[in-house]
């Protein structure tokens, strides 16, 4: 098969059929520069807000309390038979395009924009969906973009991030195959893996041995991995760093979070540090299966505590969850 055809539905298409199709918001490569805001104007999204048409606004502006609000998972679509290739305008498409982009750090929005296309699969079908959660009239209002490893959010009021809005995003992607090799060779999220490496290589021989669990990590059912646990916490207690190794950890988790735009990351760890919630955190790391070529360079691990839950899983590939209840 050449590289440069897909199959959909049994029928083999070319990636410039699927771009086409696609249009603006998912051509997935190298785009211009974003919008520049205009002092006094609209955010992006509250722009594609007011673009809806009668129907397109009956279809995807849901409740602000609506139950899909706080579900995330590795592949779902909020609102399955409005995709962005079929259901909006060129100009829409556009607009959700800068949106998306506008939600990570320039430096990696490249690469966000190839994990998108890269898991399409080469089938139009996996094309994402978006939402919004309320109105402008709700101080919540939110904007929702999901797809295949892919689910970000943002408040609708504004082009400025206030972290993710109390609720669940998820990234992830296998570059290369499904079950990717030790090194996640063009994984653009691995580079997390490597700097939660570095924190671990920075503690003691005690606390390596705290922080690996002879146990599973958490079970990737939706609900189940970013539930909020008070008690049975495993791994390596953060009250028990000392304050340098405490920074370090708020330090890893800022550079962690980098692919996001810097206001988004600022926000969230503001939050974090406020709250004071990294002396109740537990970080851990999981053995095995879990350490893909048994290297202990960990590929598997979780920072979670009464108040927060981030799950990074390397095996087969990589899937990441974050979830700061607000």
């Amino acid at each position: 098969m050449k590289s440069d055809m897909f199959s959909s539905g049994g029928k083999f298409v070319s990636r410039r059929e699927i771009l086409r199709a696609l249009g603006a918001t998912a051509t997935w490569v190298a785009s211009p520069k974003l919008q520049a805001a205009v002092p006094g104007s609209d955010s992006l999204p509250m722009q594609f807000y007011k673009s809806l048409s009668e129907e397109q606004h009956s279809r995807i502006v849901l409740p602000s309390d609506h139950p899909k609000r706080g579900y995330v998972s590795n592949w779902w679509y909020i609102c399955p038979d409005q995709r962005l290739h079929t259901f909006y305008t060129k100009d829409q498409q556009d607009l959700v395009r800068q949106i998306f982009e506008s939600l990570h750090h320039p430096e990696h929005r490249e690469k966000m924009n190839w994990q998108v296309q890269k898991d399409l699969m080469g089938q139009i079908k996996n094309t994402p969906s978006v939402a919004f959660f309320g109105t402008p009239a709700d101080e919540d209002f939110e904007f929702i973009y999901t797809g295949h490893h892919v689910t970000r959010r943002c408040s609708a009021l504004s082009d400025k991030g206030l972290g993710f809005g109390g609720r669940p995003i998820f990234y992830g992607n296998f570059a290369k195959a499904f079950r990717e090799s030790k090194d996640h060779e063009g994984n653009p999220f691995w580079y997390q893996g490597l700097v939660f490496n570095e924190f671990v290589s920075a503690l003691d021989g005690k606390q390596q041995e705290k922080i690996l669990v002879g146990r599973e990590p958490r079970p990737e059912n939706p609900a189940r991995v970013i539930e909020r646990r008070k008690d049975d916490l495993p791994g390596l207690c953060a009250a028990d760093l000392s304050k340098d190794q405490q920074a370090k950890l708020l330090e890893t988790m800022r550079r962690m979070l980098a692919c996001f735009r810097p206001d988004d990351v600022a926000a969230t760890m503001r939050t974090i540090e406020e709250k004071k919630l990294v002396e109740r955190l537990f970080v851990s790391c999981y053995g095995g299966a879990f350490d893909i070529g048994g290297d202990k360079v960990w590929d598997t691990w979780q920072i979670e505590g009464p108040d927060m839950v981030w799950y990074f899983r390397g095996f087969p590939h990589i899937h990441g969850y974050f979830h700061l209840p607000s």
